[in-house]
């Protein structure tokens, strides 16, 4: 006689859940083509390496020796093998000895000043042409200061600081669409509007997701200008209607958002919206910080922005290899 199989326990709440991949074999050797240098350095990239002179264009002076592309493509290794300037130039040095002997790398002083000026578009891999639901976030690097042991035995100090990394990430792929970096000093409702002008004009967004922070008047006229249909900003705790009943105009997106926590509570409205989604930006900074580090390396202000930039487009190149796909185990 068989004996009766054990149902599994039901997982109580707050209990951290265990995960199964899928696809393991697929997403293994996604891991592994991530430390191929040649998926770095591209055949394209190679034959636009040296700036080209242009045809009609009125500008003073030979072509620069090196593209924006060059220039990408270096920083873009010494971030994702952590390298000083001066190694990220020898690296490269012995790597285009090898593949491509008449390219020279750019010496590290010139890395460092185009830099200062670079142009670097966030890329994403192609998707459909459905409305997007975007994840807004905000997390910090630190640029100096003291390590985390004398902080916790002497206490802060004024030269401890960091650089605040904007994101919006799509529902859909996780991919990193929009990206800002900005100082300690700013809000992060005062940078919605930038982010969100990083898309086109023909993307329709479907909903807007982000935590409490952005919940302010500047965040909701600047969605509701754009025409997103669903905002999922809560409310703080102590929030009151902004706009009641006997109002003209048609109710706001927060006080409709209030009132139907009132109505079934915190918990169950933001399952309702989709609010838990914004474990999607969580996730990113947390990759973002576990493959890059949690600190920026440059001196300036300007190089530091490119520098995280450069981050944002490489962990989007990482992911586009192939991503986990994974299930919740009883």
């Amino acid at each position: 006689m068989k004996k009766p199989t054990k149902k599994p326990k039901p997982q109580k709440s707050g209990e951290k859940k265990n995960y199964k991949i899928r696809n393991w074999k697929e997403y293994n050797q996604a891991l592994v083509d991530r430390g191929k240098i040649l998926f770095w350095i591209t055949e394209e990239a190679m034959r636009n390496w040296e700036e080209q002179e242009q045809t009609g264009r009125r500008k003073r002076g030979k072509p620069q020796q090196y593209s924006d592309t060059a220039i990408i493509t270096a920083l873009t290794l010494r971030e994702v093998f952590r390298l000083p300037l001066r190694q990220t130039e020898g690296f490269l040095t012995s790597i285009l000895g090898k593949i491509a002997p008449i390219l020279k790398s750019p010496d590290h002083s010139t890395l460092c000043l185009r830099a200062k000026t670079l142009l670097v578009k966030i890329q994403v891999r192609p998707r459909s042409a459905e409305p997007l639901h975007i994840v807004v976030d905000s997390s910090g690097v630190k640029v100096y200061g003291e390590g985390e042991w004398k902080v916790r035995r002497y206490g802060l100090s004024k030269r401890r600081t960091w650089k605040k990394m904007h994101i919006g990430v799509d529902e859909d792929t996780g991919d990193i669409l929009l990206g800002e970096v900005t100082g300690n000093d700013t809000a992060d409702c005062e940078t919605l509007t930038p982010l969100l002008n990083q898309l086109p004009a023909s993307v329709a967004v479907d909903q807007v997701s982000a935590d409490g922070a952005y919940d302010k008047r500047v965040c909701y006229e600047e969605l509701m200008r754009r025409g997103v249909p669903s905002i999922a900003i809560p409310p703080q705790h102590n929030a009151k209607i902004w706009s009641h009943g006997n109002a003209q105009g048609p109710p706001l997106p927060r006080d409709e958002n209030l009132r139907r926590i009132r109505a079934i509570g915190r918990k169950r409205w933001k399952k309702e919206a989709g609010y838990h989604r914004r474990s999607m930006a969580e996730n990113a900074f947390f990759r973002l910080k576990t493959i890059f580090s949690d600190k920026v390396r440059s001196r300036t202000s300007s190089n530091q922005r490119t520098e995280l930039l450069l981050r944002y487009r490489a962990l989007n190149l990482m992911t586009s290899l192939g991503m986990p796909d994974a299930y919740i185990v009883a």
